[in-house]
């Protein structure tokens, strides 16, 4: 069979085992660490000193057994036991950071064990696996697998267990070297190891992607913000500086034999309507430079209290319970005071939402003389709460455009468990001190 590169079974397989030597140089002729990514959150490894402590001990406890099993058992000296044993307890120690060369140390000790061993071992003691030198075998194929990938994994322990398998199938002497026992100890290191590093592996790419996803959201967040303050500024200052400049250029005809001083002002004031609005544009033009919403949403009209119907009936389509009433009678009021009264009923309604989730919301707008009063109060939640994702700024927000407008706010829950925002807009809003046009005859402008 034929697949879609163009390249049969046996050519795969043939181009896999020429590459096999080459795979095995990169993975296991290596002194390399391979470090674990890092979870920025409370883990095991701030544990990890403890961890050493505790592996150094055991390996020595380890290697006290080793030794009396390599003079006992295998008719080994003092000398080459200590050396050996004491060889293989420090590769394991090592393993924690350099698996790979400790691993080759342990595997060569194994098979120079078995081979300076083979006439004094006892027949029916385990050949060339005694239970202390799976111990150690299977502690460095742990590290092993929890530090690398599995491919790296499943290639020292083949190797790892044909050398076993090659030591015993070569012996002269009536040696017990039943594996049965000793390949699946290995087998379930390795797989232990692998599966600790897999969901290490995972948790840390979850962290990553979580940080990630706050970034997005932030820098989101941030744009939509910019693509609201760029439409609210074209609406509402660039419409006044548009009629200004309109009416400095109309009003010289609206005069008899207008003198030149008049004309030169009236275009003074138009220059400089004209100069704002092209700063305006520059501006706006920064604030939409990133900005992600669509091009038709970009330049839509902001919405004034006259689309407040059509919110509060998306909200009520959400399954929100909610009343709106309206005291006094509707008058218009200034651009500002329009778009900052719909801004707040909509963040208000979507706190309610947020946090208080199956309550009945009612919203009341009171028109009087002196401006307009907005009330948005929602009973308490039916169910549990969810936890909030971070600090939001809604609150913030209505606090700042109610204090742009010369109004007040007020925030906060009440006796029945829900919750309550107040807010009074001004009518007219107070206008920024004007500067003198030009200074007083008899007083020094410097």
């Amino acid at each position: 069979m034929i697949t879609g590169d163009g390249r049969g079974p046996l050519t795969r397989l043939g181009a896999g085992l020429r590459a096999l030597p080459r795979t095995l140089r990169q993975d296991l002729w290596t002194t390399a660490g391979a470090p674990l990514p890092r979870i920025p959150e409370p883990s095991w490894l701030d544990w990890l000193p403890a961890f050493g402590v505790l592996w150094v001990l055991s390996t020595w406890v380890v290697t006290v057994f080793q030794v009396n099993v390599l003079t006992g058992w295998y008719g080994l000296g003092p000398g080459q036991a200590v050396l050996l044993s004491v060889g293989q307890a420090v590769a394991l120690i090592v393993a924690m950071f350099r698996p790979v060369p400790a691993w080759w140390v342990v595997t060569v000790a194994m098979v120079v064990i078995a081979r300076v061993s083979e006439a004094g071992v006892a027949p029916d003691e385990a050949y060339p696996w005694p239970v202390t030198e799976v111990a150690m075998q299977g502690g460095v194929l742990f590290l092993l697998a929890f530090r690398h990938r599995p491919r790296v994994a499943v290639e020292a322990l083949v190797i790892s267990v044909a050398a076993g398998l090659v030591c015993g199938a070569f012996t002269t002497g009536p040696h017990n070297t039943d594996t049965g026992w000793a390949v699946p100890v290995l087998l379930g290191t390795v797989v232990v190891g692998s599966a600790l590093r897999g969901r290490w592996v995972a948790r840390a790419k979850l962290a990553e992607q979580e940080v990630l996803t706050a970034e997005e959201r932030a820098r989101r967040t941030l744009l939509e913000e910019r693509s609201r303050i760029a439409r609210e500024l074209h609406d509402v200052v660039a419409h006044h500086m548009s009629v200004i400049s309109i009416q400095a250029q109309v009003a010289p005809h609206l005069v008899d034999d207008p003198s030149d001083e008049l004309r030169e002002n009236l275009a003074g004031i138009r220059e400089n309507a004209v100069e704002a609005l092209a700063e305006l544009r520059r501006v706006l033009g920064v604030l939409r430079s990133e900005d992600a919403v669509a091009q038709g949403v970009r330049h839509a009209p902001q919405p004034t209290l006259d689309r407040l119907d059509e919110l509060i009936g998306k909200v009520r389509g959400a399954g929100v319970r909610i009343t709106a009433e309206t005291v006094g009678t509707p008058q218009p009021l200034a651009p500002g005071v329009e778009l900052s009264a719909f801004r707040i009923v909509q963040e208000a309604l979507s706190n309610a939402m947020r946090h208080a989730p199956g309550a009945s919301v009612r919203v009341t707008l009171g028109y009087h003389g002196a401006g307009l009063t907005l009330r948005i109060a929602n009973s308490a939640p039916d169910g549990p709460v969810p936890p909030a994702p971070g600090s939001g700024h809604g609150l913030l927000g209505m606090r700042e455009r109610t204090a742009m407008l010369g109004g007040e706010l007020a925030a906060g829950p009440v006796p029945d468990g829900g919750f309550e925002v107040t807010a009074f807009l001004p009518a007219d809003p107070p206008k920024p001190a004007a500067a003198p046009l030009s200074p007083a005859p008899a007083e020094d402008s410097r």
